[in-house]
């Protein structure tokens, strides 16, 4: 008996279920996390208008990722079950909210109350965005783009991504278009914005409103500063913008598209702005001129280190020797011309802050296209300043970036040293009761 009971012990062992294999296992919890990631997905659908704009497309850049590698695993397996669940980013909202975004975000926000979901969504408020829409509706860029979706929407796809730096698939997926569809939107309304808003970026003979404006803070005959940014090129690269605002950080001049590895410099050298200085003599040098310590002094620009010393270019001083009968003159100079280089800082800063697709790295195909971005957006700033709204100083502190240009190492103009002298002078006897007060409002 005893030897029959162990050999019906033994055949049920043999009979039992062999244990899983880890394949089975994986295969499982591929499948029970893909259906988490699609749940995830109909939330983000069925909550898009309650979430930031940059929280939605962060979340949905999360799902779609972990969906293709799911997917990616799964394939591996080659597994004979079902594919997990797809949750694509590009699939259209939750049966509960067939329509699109915009389509559901224009009554929602209806309320002035929610205005401030317009400036979240566009960098602008709901009265903004129609007058930047009056403003560019006759462009023939425009008029004759063939896009039969409504003004109202091709703007919001254009600012949409400029603001937030979106695919044009996750930007398409917001208004119900298809991605080739939101680029020609993009593209169009940039093209828009500079013919409509062009007049903008105004540096004309005429100055007073610059002048003025630095008169204020001790810099007489000034009309404005000269500064560069980068824009970040993938693999290591970058593109240079050189740009100049005036006291109350609007852009005069934008010129953009230098590579990175040109000194800012040479860059000035071959602008438009030299050319419509010293050879066309078209501004600042054929100027008012007032005299300072029977110094004559014209127009000129307020420049950094990485600038050479011109007629009409004041740079600061090299490090004011102490023992120099000059060296509180030029103290006083550089703690001015410091606090004013922050004018042009901010307004880069104010740029990228609320254009986010100019703070990300540009795709090397994708650079031939970045000048013309850039003064799209830096006539937004302008269009914004001029409307009374602009991004808060607090959101720009991460943009407002010091790239360390390298001082420039040349010799300065005699012209341009006696003129910054005689400025220095009288900036030292100023200086110790008005303080330098240039305010980007």
């Amino acid at each position: 008996m005893a030897g029959s009971s162990k050999r019906r012990s033994a055949a049920a062992k043999k009979r039992k279920k062999p244990p899983q294999k880890p394949q089975d296992d994986l295969s499982h919890l591929i499948s029970s996390a893909a259906s988490a990631a699609a749940v995830a997905h109909i939330f983000l659908s069925d909550n898009d208008l309650h979430l930031l704009p940059s929280q939605t497309l962060s979340l949905e850049s999360k799902i779609a990722s972990a969906a293709h590698s799911l997917s990616t695993l799964h394939s591996l397996l080659q597994s004979p079950s079902p594919p997990p669940p797809s949750v694509s980013s590009s699939s259209s909202s939750s049966s509960s909210n067939p329509s699109s975004w915009f389509d559901r975000f224009v009554p929602f926000s209806e309320s002035p109350d929610n205005d401030a979901r317009w400036v979240e969504a566009f960098r602008m408020s709901k009265s903004s965005f129609g007058l930047l829409l009056s403003a560019i509706k006759n462009s023939s860029s425009l008029q004759n783009s063939g896009l039969d979706l409504g003004l109202d929407r091709v703007l919001g796809i254009a600012l949409f991504r400029l603001a937030h730096g979106g695919s044009y698939k996750a930007v398409g997926r917001r208004f119900g278009v298809a991605s080739d569809v939101a680029c020609r939107c993009f593209f169009v309304v940039c093209k828009a914005v500079n013919d409509g808003l062009g007049h903008l970026l105004e540096f004309s003979p005429d100055m007073r409103r610059g002048f003025v404006g630095f008169g204020s803070g001790s810099l007489p005959n000034c009309c404005g500063v000269l500064g560069f940014s980068r824009v970040l090129v993938e693999g290591g690269g970058s593109v240079i913008v050189q740009g100049m605002v005036d006291w109350e950080g609007r852009f005069m001049d934008v010129s953009a598209g230098w590579h990175g590895s040109i000194e800012p410099s040479v860059i000035l050298s071959r602008s438009k702005l030299f050319s419509r200085v010293e050879e066309s003599k078209e501004l600042l040098l054929n100027g008012p001129l007032i005299e300072i310590d029977a110094t004559l002094i014209p127009q000129y620009v307020l420049g950094d280190a990485c600038c050479p010393l011109l007629q009409w270019v004041m740079t600061p001083f090299s490090i004011p020797n102490t023992e120099c009968d000059s060296y509180l003159s030029e103290k006083a100079f550089n703690s001015v011309h410091r606090e004013a280089m922050r004018l042009v800082r901010t307004a880069f800063g104010r740029v990228k802050a609320g254009w986010q697709l100019l703070s990300m790295k540009w795709k090397k195909e994708s650079v031939e296209f970045l000048p013309f971005i850039v003064v799209t957006g830096c006539l937004l700033h302008n269009f914004l300043l001029q409307c009374g709204e602009g991004v808060a100083d607090e959101n720009v502190d991460d943009f407002d970036e010091h790239w360390g240009f390298a001082n420039f190492e040349g010799d300065g103009d005699e012209s341009g040293e006696r003129i910054r002298y005689a400025l220095a002078s009288q900036l030292s006897q100023v200086s110790k009761s008005v303080e330098p007060n240039f305010i980007c409002e």
